[in-house]
């Protein structure tokens, strides 16, 4: 929980609600200096942020998850879902937005490369790139300029490959570090 947040539930003060059986909570946290462009006039004058969510998470809460009713545990579930919701960009960013053909077997193809390609960019955050702090919260386009589309040449000599990269580039360092930790790794059984 945000040290500056605070949840409440609003379901009683709606009738309509409690006819749909949905509850409604409120939770209300400091702004960060990136969130004041998109700031309602109340929440300007309030220093707050508001943010309302409809859930269908009963009064009762998930079967056998004691305290799963309380309200700061549903808050934690739907905060939650927002990494789900930015996978999906990621996904569609990777490509499923962008289905080829009218024949569902192309297209079944494309959906299972584009997946594939989402996975890649999520292993390789977490595996190669979880310290690098500009890197491992990057958009994929952002990924793909720093690292996939790099500015090198593949040499070969005396029956070995060499990866030459230009000593300019700014995310040299960070290419090579990811590469020696996804290297490292052990190979699949």
């Amino acid at each position: 929980m945000h040290p500056h947040a605070h949840v409440a539930e609003l379901t009683g003060l709606d009738e309509r609600a409690t006819a749909w059986g949905v509850r409604l909570l409120v939770r209300r946290v400091k702004p960060s200096a990136r969130d004041a462009r998109r700031l309602t006039e109340l929440e300007k004058q309030t220093g707050w942020e508001y943010a309302i969510i409809a859930t269908n998470l009963g009064p009762r809460g998930l079967r056998g998850i004691g305290g799963s009713h309380h309200v700061h545990f549903v808050d934690a579930v739907h905060r939650d879902h927002a990494e789900v919701e930015d996978r999906v960009c990621t996904n569609k960013a990777m490509g499923l937005r962008n289905l080829p053909s009218k024949t569902w077997n192309v297209n079944l193809g494309w959906a299972l490369a584009a997946n594939l390609a989402a996975d890649i960019d999520a292993w390789t955050r977490l595996l190669g790139l979880h310290d690098d702090t500009e890197l491992a919260r990057a958009e994929p386009q952002t990924l793909r300029y720093c690292l996939w589309h790099l500015p090198a040449r593949l040499v070969c000599h005396a029956r070995r490959r060499t990866l030459k990269i230009s000593s300019t580039w700014p995310w040299k360092n960070a290419f090579l570090t990811c590469w020696q930790r996804l290297s490292a790794l052990p190979a699949p059984t």
